[in-house]
């Protein structure tokens, strides 16, 4: 299966199924409620409809979609460059282990660098064993710097 996966941007023809994996992941996965279909379905239109605010890309097999990676995009002022934010890498659980999240990180890798951002971000939950493994083998550095948040 791994060779024939192909990872490419997100299109409009995506839409519902990319819906099914993003709740997979939100919901499944982090155990977060369920968001509204249509706030779901508008962010996936929103980074369509609107390239410089992120970009998706989404893993696909015998047309079907097996996962996806969303970057944000944002600026770095201390570089003076666009900065983009990993801030999903999700493949369905069967479909794990086929080398997948690595072929979608390296896309979003490849993107920013063919663009020039200044870097590519990302965090993971502490306990997060699996995907610390892949960031480590994929040549992620922890940062020095912490990061808070605030509700």
């Amino acid at each position: 299966m791994r060779d024939n996966v192909v990872i490419r941007p997100t299109i409009k023809q995506d839409i519902s199924e990319l819906y099914e994996l993003m709740m997979l992941y939100i919901v499944g996965f982090y155990n977060q409620p369920a968001p509204k279909e249509n706030d779901l379905k508008g962010l996936i239109n929103h980074l369509l409809e609107n390239p410089s605010t992120g970009i998706q890309f989404v893993a696909e097999h015998q047309g079907k979609l097996l996962g996806f990676a969303t970057l944000y995009f944002t600026f770095s002022t201390l570089k003076v460059k666009r900065q983009a934010i990993l801030n999903d890498l999700f493949v369905i659980p069967n479909a794990r282990g086929k080398k997948i999240g690595e072929k979608l990180f390296q896309a979003c890798l490849e993107y920013i660098r063919e663009n020039e951002f200044a870097s590519m971000t990302w965090e993971t939950a502490k306990d997060n064993k699996v995907a610390q493994s892949l960031y480590n083998k994929m040549g992620g550095k922890l940062s020095e710097w912490l990061f808070y948040e605030i509700s």
